[in-house]
This record gives C-alpha cells, structure tokens and sequence, in this order.
C-alpha cells in the first residue's frame, strides 16, 4: 500500500484530468467552477450519495465505485431529457492512498470521457469512505422530461433489463460472484441518448433507482394517474429463470420508465424498450398477469 496524499497534491495528480470543454471557462483548482450554459436552454441539476456498505458492497473496485457514482447522476440527467456537461466530486476516504486513488480517477475518466463531461471541481476530506456527485447539464427550454406530465391513454416503456443488478447483489450477498451480471451493478449505462430522444416527444419519464414498482409510483402520484401494468410483458433475458420481485423492488439498474403516446412511433435507439402498461384515469397501479390481477408489493430500496 503506497503512503497516503495531501489533499492539494491529491487533486492536482488524480482529478485534474479532463481536457477541457469550450463551456467551462474556469475549473478545477479555483474557490469555484465559472460555466457558461448554452443560451435558449435551462440548466438540470441532480446530486447522489453513494456510502460503502450502503450503496455498494465492501470491497468493490475503485474504478468501479467512481464509474458507479457518476453514472446514477448521469441517469437523473437521461431522465430530464439533458445533455451532461459538468459535474463536481466530494470524496471521503478513510485514507489517501495512492494506488486506490489512481484506480478511482481512472474509472471516473472513462465514463466521463465516454460521454464528454467535465470535473470542474468538488472536496476531499477524511472519513468513512463515501462518494458525492453533483451532475450539471442543460436542456431546451421547455423540453425537460418530469415525471408530472404522463397523460391518460399514454403507453408505459421500460428500457432494457430491470432486475439484473439486484440479481447480481444476491448472489454477491450469498458469497457468489454476481451471477455473471456484475457489470450490470458496478457499472451501470446511464441513458443518455435516450433521454434526448425523447425529449419533446414523450410525456413523462423517470430513471429507475430504487425499483420499476416503487419508481413508477413516483411517477404515477406526480402525474396524478394511476395504471396497468402487464408482468407478462416484462422484459427479461430468455437464458435466465424469471424473477418478477428482482424487476419490480430490486432497483440499480438505472433504466428509463416513460409513458409514451400511442399514435406515435417510437425514437430509433440501440437500447431495447419494452411497452409494460398502460396510463389510466384511475389511481393506484393495478398488475395483471395470464390475464388476471394479482397483488404485488410495490416497495423498493429504502435510504433510511
């Protein structure tokens, strides 16, 4: 284990990295970031916390802590509909060591690289190990994806695979390896594209963090709406025995949940969507399933 860091020394070596971007007219190294948001546009804000044991088990990569916490940020900004262009980092460590340190900014580089957003600054401090990102990005004006706008008659999409992550959690808990799935968990795909395709053109979206059921609940009381939900429908990869409470409550999987209007088709993407439901006048979500409804317990992670 190399000696640990100095704070100032720590930032210049691992977090000054990024080459930087036509928008960010100060960064790293300052009391504060200067920006410069695109004009005819609103800037999108989101902060996540992410603390060892909590968010993420003991003993996962470095890189894959960095790339992880980035991601759920990005995600919040898929699901606004936004371009992501900034974000700032406060770090606690229980100790500056070099070798971690230099795992950590490297799997923060390269998801920042992959989708050309910035560290324009942030804090490091001593303490029990936990990761904070606030995500910056910008959007038309008007054209914000929220959660309050789903409509009666609206299709309800999933993209991609939830479940997989909690799946891969499991079997990590049970001393497994994460059931071939770990990536799905340590490095989830925030849908950025996505999110912009649909801007202007869907109704309402959410990102799913803390589980399909419980997410689409957020939705469906912001909206004032309610839903049918097909379990049949739900997407899951054939090669795995189904597992409908790893869908519905296991969260981490950081898709996008929208509703979509019917008469028109949908964006061209390389992510898959699956239509799951229905909006509906009439509160409360109501699953169905071989043409019957049954009872599902529309709970998901909990933070305290």
């Amino acid at each position: 284990m190399s000696a640990p860091l100095a704070e100032f020394e720590l930032i210049r070596r691992y977090f000054s990295f990024a080459a930087p971007r036509p928008d960010v007219c100060l960064g790293v190294g300052d009391d504060a970031a200067l920006l410069r948001p695109p004009p005819g546009e609103q800037l999108v804000a989101c902060c996540d916390t992410l603390v060892a044991g909590r968010h993420f088990p003991f003993g996962t990569a470095a890189a894959d802590i960095a790339w992880k916490a980035l991601a759920v940020n990005l995600s919040d900004l898929a699901a606004m509909g936004a371009q992501a262009r900034w974000f700032l980092l406060a770090l606690t460590l229980p100790t500056a060591a070099a070798d971690w340190l230099q795992d950590f900014a490297g799997g923060l580089r390269q998801l920042a690289d992959q989708h050309a957003v910035q560290l324009v600054g942030g804090d490091t401090t001593r303490g029990p190990l936990s990761v904070t990102i606030t995500a910056l990005g910008s959007v038309p004006v008007g054209q914000a994806l929220c959660r309050a706008a789903a409509q009666v008659g609206d299709d309800i999409y999933v993209s991609g695979y939830p479940g997989e992550a909690a799946l891969a959690l499991a079997d990590i808990l049970a001393g497994g390896d994460g059931a071939g799935l770990r990536e799905r968990l340590d490095r989830p795909q925030p849908r950025l594209q996505l999110g912009q395709a649909l801007r202007g053109r869907a109704h309402a979206a959410i990102d799913i963090s803390d589980g399909l059921a419980q997410d689409l609940g957020h939705l469906l009381s912001a909206s004032q709406v309610g839903a049918s939900l097909d379990l049949d429908a739900l997407p899951w990869r054939q090669e795995r025995p189904r597992d409908l409470a790893a869908i519905l409550q296991g969260g981490d999987d950081y898709e996008l949940c929208f509703t979509w209007p019917p008469e028109q088709a949908l964006p061209a993407t390389d992510v898959a969507l699956q239509r799951i439901g229905r909006i509906e006048a009439r509160a409360g979500l109501r699953c169905w399933q071989g043409g019957r409804q049954v009872d599902v317990p529309q709970t998901g992670y909990q933070h305290f």
